[in-house]
């Protein structure tokens, strides 16, 4: 499906979801970004998600990490596929109950994710599905549970 908008309105989107969810801006603006009945998230080693898995993964996030920031890198699209490189950080203050090791005590640490994604849009620039690469051991190790 081409989808209507062009590759700065559908960058500008990607951004500004990701911005909303790393902040925990109001559940409808974060909606307006998707197609939320629709949206499939891929991660690694098969995890599979909806978008309210997706929220949940946020919230925890917030809920773990103070001074969270996001940022994208290089960003390539193509019809309505675009693909970046993304960077989350925030610092590891409670316990973060969805890391890939299970829940986590906080160790103070400022942690990053270094993802790459690929997010396909629908006709009307919302996220309907997303694919994540990350480097899990370096993830873990910065979590402190490199052994887990």
């Amino acid at each position: 499906m081409a989808t209507k908008l062009s590759r700065d309105e559908l960058v500008e989107r990607l951004v500004k979801a990701g911005e909303a969810e790393v902040a925990g801006a109001p559940p409808d603006e974060i909606a307006g970004y998707f197609d939320t009945e629709a949206f499939r998230f891929h991660g690694p080693d098969g995890f599979e998600s909806d978008y309210e898995g997706l929220n949940a993964y946020f919230a925890a996030i917030r809920a773990a990490f103070d001074d969270r920031t996001i940022r994208r890198g290089i960003v390539v699209v193509e019809g309505d596929l675009a693909a970046c490189q993304t960077w989350i950080e925030g610092t590891f203050v409670r316990e973060f109950t969805m890391s890939p090791a299970g829940p986590l005590p906080p160790n103070g640490a400022r942690v990053t994710w270094d993802l790459i994604n690929i997010f396909r849009f629908d006709d009307r620039g919302r996220l309907v599905e997303e694919f994540v690469r990350t480097d899990y051991r370096s993830f873990l190790r910065q979590l402190g549970a490199e052994h887990r």
